[in-house]
């Protein structure tokens, strides 16, 4: 390992702002915070958003900039990544934001039922193959996980490049009947961007200088809480989003 991830790795416990739970205070078992990220780390009682795969952070900084009133959390497993965010918001000393460094798949170890008001996903891992559809931030077990602390009127908001990962949430959103509100497959292109949607990550600005047009899903779970995987025929298509050029220069 690199000596500039471990600085970053041991400047990341110096910010208030993060927080890296055991993995013995995820697995099996609830996290102290967990119900008491208002309470306790806030210190408010203010509306918790939550950024799923925050990468570097530029979403959560940024929505926290524009929404002094609410609470943001950047959660990714690469400590590497959101230390950027971490530092930003101390150096900023943003007091409505935090950084979650954590799996995913542990997100209910982490959070109360109905304690999150709303999740943005931007720009994740597309999981182009089929035999990692399951693994996809907006396929059916993640939506489980998101049911069971997201209030009941809360939207989930995905932003992609990947038109492979539109067309597939789409196609969950209808399979579950659930409520969409937008579903936006160039929302550059079609003048639909506003201020908070023309926020770009670092991954947003490479996509967009190779031409790829950007998509916006924002849709409701309602009080649905079980979604069985199911198979989508779009999954059957070879060539998904020229997947041998993104491996080239996305995820690095």
């Amino acid at each position: 390992m690199g000596k500039d991830k471990l600085r970053k790795f041991a400047e990341n416990l110096t910010f208030e702002c993060f927080v890296q739970p055991a993995f013995e205070e995820m697995f099996r078992t609830d996290h102290p915070l967990k119900g008491n990220w208002r309470k306790d780390f806030f210190h408010n009682d203010n509306p918790i958003v939550l950024e799923l795969g925050c990468g570097k952070g530029e979403y959560t900084v940024a929505l926290a900039e524009r929404n002094p009133d609410k609470n943001f959390i950047g959660v990714d497993i690469k400590g590497a990544r959101i230390w950027r965010g971490a530092k930003t918001a101390t150096e900023r000393k943003m007091g409505n934001v935090g950084f979650l460094r954590a799996r995913i798949e542990f997100i209910t170890s982490l959070f109360a039922e109905g304690e999150v008001d709303e999740i943005w996903i931007t720009f994740p891992d597309p999981q182009l193959r089929t035999k990692r559809a399951k693994k996809r931030l907006t396929a059916p077990i993640f939506l489980e996980y998101y049911s069971k602390l997201l209030a009941k009127d809360g939207w989930i908001n995905l932003k992609t490049d990947s038109q492979h990962l539109f067309q597939y949430t789409s196609a969950v959103i209808e399979q579950f009947g659930l409520e969409c509100e937008v579903a936006n497959n160039d929302i550059y292109g079609s003048g639909y961007a506003d201020e908070v949607l023309s926020v770009k990550t670092a991954y947003e600005q490479m996509y967009l200088e190779r031409g790829l047009p950007i998509t916006y899903t924002r849709f409701q779970l309602g009080e649905r809480k079980e979604f069985p995987m199911f198979d989508w025929e779009g999954d059957d298509i070879l060539e998904k989003d020229a997947e041998e050029e993104r491996k080239k220069s996305a995820h690095q």
